[in-house]
């Protein structure tokens, strides 16, 4: 058994370090304290009754928002997170943008509702965190505390039912509901050119 020099850099799970391994857990951990810093500042920004407000904040970190996110949302990473024209986000939405999350147009995404696209890989000795980007077209609608999980693509006039949880791709104007998620419906009017009522005023 060879032994080992007493000083060398080992991860949280035992395993030896190079000394350029540990700059490099440094800068990332330097560099997640600032994002940490800028979610919190986020979430404090997503307590302002204004809607103007809190869209030219989110703007300001790299967002590219053309609709409205209500009071109390929550983030990772908003440089990563587009949404289009006419879209209405609901209260207490987390948002993930750990990688490509994009939200079309006259998107309802009702309140509490989850977007990830971020998880651990069971099946990894590590544990490591694995990313996907999600992507959901327009004239959606997401009930009341659905899950969405990475890698999912909702197409276009989709609906997902409250507590849904989606777990893979739902085709254009397909309702889906249930633990994981499945096809229970279909939406009759394909050819959908509504525009969703105004954000409310305090919320």
């Amino acid at each position: 058994m060879r032994p080992t020099h007493p000083n060398m850099f080992r991860d949280r799970n035992g395993r030896p370090l190079t000394i350029l391994q540990v700059l490099h857990k440094g800068i990332a951990r330097i560099f997640n304290i600032f994002l940490d810093l800028e979610l919190y500042l986020l979430y404090l920004v997503g307590l302002v009754p204004s809607h103007l407000f809190r869209k030219f904040a989110y703007q300001l970190c790299g967002m590219k928002l053309k609709g409205t996110i209500h009071m109390w949302a929550r983030f990772y990473n908003p440089a990563n997170i587009e949404i289009g024209e006419g879209t209405i986000v609901g209260d207490h939405a987390f948002l993930d943008g750990r990688a490509k999350l994009k939200i079309g147009s006259h998107v309802d995404i009702a309140s509490e509702v989850m977007i990830y696209n971020s998880e651990h890989d069971l099946t990894a000795e590590d544990f490591m965190a694995t990313v996907a980007p999600v992507e959901i077209s327009d004239y959606v609608f997401i009930g009341p505390r659905a899950i969405i999980l990475p890698g999912v693509k909702i197409g276009r006039g989709a609906a997902v039912a409250a507590g849904a949880v989606v777990t893979k791709d739902v085709p254009d104007f397909n309702v889906v509901g249930g633990v994981p998620a499945k096809i229970i419906g279909e939406r009759s009017n394909k050819n959908l050119k509504y525009r969703l009522g105004r954000a409310r005023l305090f919320q």
